[in-house]
């Protein structure tokens, strides 16, 4: 499954970490990540860290199966919304 995880903190490091320990094998890419995050994901770069429309190109782009969004803010911002209409 590629999954993609939005946000930088340390509840979006615990999540790649649970999911990167999982049974089944994921592609875990994170938005923007952490240095946590980059021993065991793929983080992603983008322009700001709040990039809504990168984001969203991302996922276009390369397919994901999942989006985890966690902080507030992108959700605030319609992230989640962008990403269904997408």
């Amino acid at each position: 499954m590629r999954i993609l995880i939005v946000g930088s903190g340390g509840r979006e490091h615990a999540i790649t970490w649970r999911l990167a320990n999982d049974e089944e094998k994921h592609e875990l890419n994170c938005v923007p990540g952490n240095a946590g995050t980059a021993a065991i994901a793929t983080n992603i770069a983008l322009q700001t860290g709040n990039d809504l429309d990168g984001i969203v190109e991302f996922a276009k782009a390369k397919p994901c199966d999942l989006v985890v969004i966690g902080p507030e803010a992108p959700l605030v911002e319609g992230l989640a919304d962008k990403l269904a209409e997408a």
